[in-house]
């Protein structure tokens, strides 16, 4: 029989590590056959797969956490002799609210869709405005997973909905296309079962098309574990190191755009690099199928976020925003 492993990810940051001594599947979890490693039967059905990462909704800001809702297991392929993994395509669709933008304390109610798939072993994905391949090919069974692979992102942050009248004086930004590399590990059986996983995965991007000019890191750790056959939640959390350019171009204020919005001058965001932002939150899904492999799925998140330091003082945040930042979403996922 196979060694069938579940995938799960969701929202970012170390702290949480804390709190995941508490998040035990409930003894039922253990007794159970989960979906990941039920043996073959002479039912001619085949297993239906399920992506290995959850969805990104859509959203006006390339800042938001791209892993804040679908959560969906690591498929693994029913036949000896087959060297990668299986593969699989997987749908979603709903409803998510959001900043109007980074740093704001309006909100926006936007639609959402997910896809993503895996290709004889090669795993891709539409998380929101971006899109990333992993070139590290997926084999059958194995609980240690590398990632690594292109990213590139639509950043649409303050290129329009802004709620705010004096951000809105400032003059809407355009939209940058950023390139970059993101890079992981991931490993099942950590903590209530040989079905959990811990992952850790940094992404960065650089502007090519000459907006902001500069760069975003974003670390990320996260946990996921089913309860059962058809539940599952998962936690994650991270932080955004922002260059110079990104801090002038999306959070300082110049004489022009001062007198423009009544905002004071600032200039503290673009002098160095700084961490910005952190994020964290926690994501379920519930199977109307009965098996988080197949069919119908319900999904929903909450992620909660801080802007900080530098990024934290500007006026577009401490005068017109807020420093915290919430999203939530739901809705309904496809896996075949």
């Amino acid at each position: 029989m196979p060694d069938l492993t579940s995938l799960f990810r969701f929202l970012r940051l170390a702290p949480i590590l804390a709190a995941l001594a508490g998040f035990a599947a409930p003894a039922a979890a253990e007794e159970v056959a989960l979906p990941y490693d039920l043996p073959l039967t002479a039912d001619p059905s085949p297993v239906a797969v399920p992506a290995d990462a959850p969805a990104r909704f859509v959203q006006d800001s390339g800042d938001i956490d791209e892993n804040i809702l679908l959560p969906a297991a690591r498929p693994q392929d029913d036949r000896e002799d087959r060297r990668y993994a299986r593969d699989y395509f997987a749908l979603a669709a709903g409803v998510i609210t959001v900043p109007s933008y980074n740093g704001s304390d309006e909100r926006n109610v936007l639609p959402a869709f997910y896809f993503r798939g895996r290709y004889k072993g090669y795993s891709f994905s539409t998380r929101g405005t971006n899109f990333q391949v992993d070139l590290i090919r997926q084999k059958r069974g194995q609980r240690t997973d590398f990632k690594f692979g292109p990213i590139i992102n639509l950043r649409s942050d303050r290129t329009g909905r802004i709620k705010d009248a004096q951000v809105e004086a400032l003059g809407d930004r355009k939209m940058a296309v950023e390139l970059g590399i993101s890079a992981g590990i991931t490993q099942s059986g950590i903590i209530t079962s040989r079905y959990d996983q811990l992952g850790f995965r940094v992404v960065g991007v650089k502007d090519i098309s000459g907006r902001h000019g500069s760069w975003v890191v974003s670390p990320t750790i996260d946990y996921g574990t089913p309860l059962s056959k058809r539940a599952y939640i998962g936690v994650s959390a991270s932080f955004n190191v922002y260059g110079k350019g990104f801090g002038r171009y999306y959070f300082d204020v110049d004489p022009i755009g001062s007198a423009a919005s009544g905002l004071p001058v600032y200039t503290g965001a673009g002098r160095k690099a700084t961490l910005g932002k952190y994020t964290i939150g926690m994501a379920g899904a519930y199977s109307l199928s009965g098996d988080l492999r197949k069919g119908f799925v319900l999904i929903g998140g909450a992620q909660y976020g801080r802007m900080t330091s530098r990024f934290g003082a500007s006026p577009i945040v401490d005068v017109a925003g807020s420093r915290d930042q919430w999203l939530m979403g739901g809705g309904l996922a496809y896996q075949f």
